[in-house]
């Protein structure tokens, strides 16, 4: 299996984000699109120029603190991206409902207390104007739940 080598020369490598890190130090942020954080192998650079290679076991996500220096901490923000809100002020049934529709398309879901945000895509308003649940655009940091993932290879077809 061929792997990809950073050339540390450079730049920082970074193996997992940082517990702590001084929050009075200025914050250099890392803009990252969500795919990125997903992969175990990735390159970025900083808003101040300095580079990073990432070789992590687990996803990085929005907020972490991945590098510290006696001026400043770097710090991941993902990039907002194209959402679909969907309201949960139904009742309980209803919004059971609309969670299996969503999760039946097998989309990630960040589930709140009030709404649902998912992926914008032409299968999901289909699905969603045909059961008549109201949704609506947004652009924000969309952070599914980590089970999310791992429901792809869940045991059974669909045909």
């Amino acid at each position: 299996m061929n792997r990809v080598r950073f050339n540390r020369r450079h730049m920082h490598l970074v193996h997992a984000p940082l517990l702590s890190a001084d929050n009075v130090l200025p914050e250099i942020v890392l803009r990252v699109d969500r795919q990125k954080l997903a992969k175990r192998l990735w390159r970025a650079s900083a808003e101040d120029g300095t580079e990073f290679g990432f070789e992590v076991e687990t996803p990085l996500r929005h907020g972490d603190i991945v590098w510290a220096s006696d001026q400043a901490r770097y710090v991941i923000r993902q990039e907002p991206e194209l959402l679909l809100e969907i309201p949960l002020d139904v009742k309980s049934d209803a919004a059971a409902v609309i969670g299996w529709a969503v999760g039946n398309l097998h989309f990630a879901i960040e589930a709140q207390d009030t709404r649902l945000l998912a992926p914008d895509d032409p299968g999901l308003r289909q699905a969603l104007d045909r059961m008549h649940i109201h949704y609506h655009e947004t652009v924000e940091v969309f952070q599914p739940h980590r089970f999310a993932g791992s429901l792809a290879g869940h045991g059974h077809h669909h045909h």
